[in-house]
């Protein structure tokens, strides 16, 4: 007691010391805490933080904002296919019933009366056809009962008559002949040239189905064709075209990829006249249309 007495102010000073070191000690503490809690947050976002750069597409940073850019975008890209839809407007099955489901009577006496209206169609612009001709569906023409589902034959009726009166309107000399895929198991007993051994095709956006149409015409009335394809409201696509002098020998490849021209043939001049030097002749064309129909939207 005699020494604390005598150091007093010693004994007081190192107290004091002690509790300072005690007090420096646990705010170091808790600065440490506090700062790992935030090097941890800081840690968490930062992975956040790559995790959404390393998306496919990038949410962007604070001067561009890809996800707001992508809905805009959408946006745009929505409103084209809307816009885009007014060309591809769906050719009506023949028959056509309320409920969507075509029975065998249906398609039989709709499919006798459209053969009969195409024919008298055909008559009335002056376009020749083939004797006795069915469009493409001869294998059906003499049923009263049909296998599977009628739907398809009844889409590919209405579809072969939006052809043949574009080809009509056109006032092509003569039809040869339009064929399609096969869509029933009537269509095995039917005759080839009626086929193309195609088939549809189905993407994310719509169905495309081929046809394969020969006829004959002059240069101005395969342009008139060409434009009917093109201005219709139904979406067309003419895939090919193949043109031949009608009296060439042989026949028409199945898939045309081009055009094939035969030059004008320089005639002998007339009496006074000047000398002609391109006679126009009749041509064959085959063209490969396909059928757009768009899918239903989600």
């Amino acid at each position: 007691m005699a020494w604390i007495k005598r150091n007093l102010f010693f004994v007081i000073g190192g107290i004091l010391a002690i509790g300072l070191l005690g007090a420096a000690g646990f705010y170091n503490y808790k600065g440490w805490s506090h700062n790992r809690a935030a090097l941890n947050e800081l840690n968490e976002i930062y992975s956040t933080l790559r995790e959404l750069t390393s998306k496919k597409p990038s949410p962007g940073n604070d001067k561009i904002n890809n996800i707001e850019t992508a809905k805009q975008q959408e946006n745009q890209v929505r409103e084209w296919i809307r816009q885009a839809g007014d060309y591809f407007k769906p050719i009506t099955p023949v028959p056509n019933p309320s409920n969507g489901i075509v029975s065998s009577e249906e398609y039989a006496a709709s499919l006798r009366r459209m053969i009969n209206q195409l024919q008298q169609e055909a008559d009335s612009v002056g376009v020749a056809l083939p004797p006795q001709y069915n469009f493409s569906f001869k294998a059906q023409r003499d049923l009263v009962r049909f296998s599977g589902s009628l739907e398809p034959l009844a889409q590919q009726l209405g579809e072969v008559k939006t052809i043949s009166e574009i080809l009509f309107a056109a006032r092509v000399n003569a039809l040869d002949g339009i064929q399609r895929v096969r869509v029933s198991d009537d269509d095995t007993a039917g005759p080839q040239a009626d086929y193309l051994d195609d088939h549809s095709v189905t993407n994310n956006l719509a169905v495309l189905t081929p046809y394969q149409i020969t006829f004959r015409s002059f240069s101005t009335e395969i342009g008139v064709v060409l434009a009917g394809f093109a201005s219709s409201p139904h979406g067309f696509i003419v895939k090919g075209i193949n043109v031949q002098p009608a009296g060439a020998a042989g026949t028409m490849p199945p898939n045309p990829t081009g055009p094939v021209l035969a030059p004008g043939v320089p005639l002998a001049p007339g009496r006074g006249g000047m000398q002609v030097m391109l006679n126009e002749q009749l041509l064959r064309v085959t063209l490969v249309v396909e059928v757009v129909k768009l899918l239903p939207k989600k």
